[in-house]
């Protein structure tokens, strides 16, 4: 199994496009890239702890392949947006792909720049691509949200289902 972590904005809004893929063993809401170990929801909120909510996906690469993650990615967020993704606003929630290896660096560049060079945005791409560091698991109501809050979330997506519609089809 391999790992890749993506941050798209409010976590909650990531998990289901990934759950459903034959190949991805686990899709956990978390947080990475901060200063504070263990922070709690609140304190990411807030700002003050560096960090950015994320999806982690444990995936097997002999039925699907990192790159075939990243195309499944860039259908969730609006890459034209460095300061938070849709309803979400703030460093927390900005769109970036982290990394694990030399390879997973390379694809995710290769997407990005494919993405950039297709004209489908008229904005620069400005999502970026980082190396990983620690990944820590929301709390226990923040895995699976879109199960067992099906209102909320469908409340909560709605913006990025319309930008996903317009941009993708």
């Amino acid at each position: 199994m391999e790992r890749a972590i993506f941050a798209g904005g409010c976590f909650w809004c990531m998990v289901k496009p990934f759950d459903s893929h034959p190949g991805i063993e686990s899709v956990l809401s978390g947080y990475t890239g901060g200063h504070t170990e263990n922070p709690t929801y609140e304190e990411v909120k807030s700002g003050d702890t560096g960090h950015t909510e994320a999806v982690e996906i444990i995936f097997d690469p002999n039925l699907i392949r990192f790159e075939e993650l990243v195309e499944i990615y860039w259908q969730q967020t609006d890459p034209t947006d460095a300061f938070g993704q849709f309803e979400d606003c703030g460093s927390n929630y900005r769109p970036v792909i982290f990394y694990f290896d030399a390879q997973q660096k390379a694809a995710a560049e290769k997407s990005r720049q494919a993405l950039a060079d297709s004209g489908q945005f008229k904005e620069p791409i400005v999502t970026t691509i980082e190396p990983a560091s620690a990944f820590y698991p929301a709390e226990e109501e923040h895995q699976d949200y879109y199960k067992h809050h099906p209102e909320n979330y469908a409340k909560n997506a709605e913006r990025r289902k319309q930008f996903i519609q317009e941009y993708w089809g």
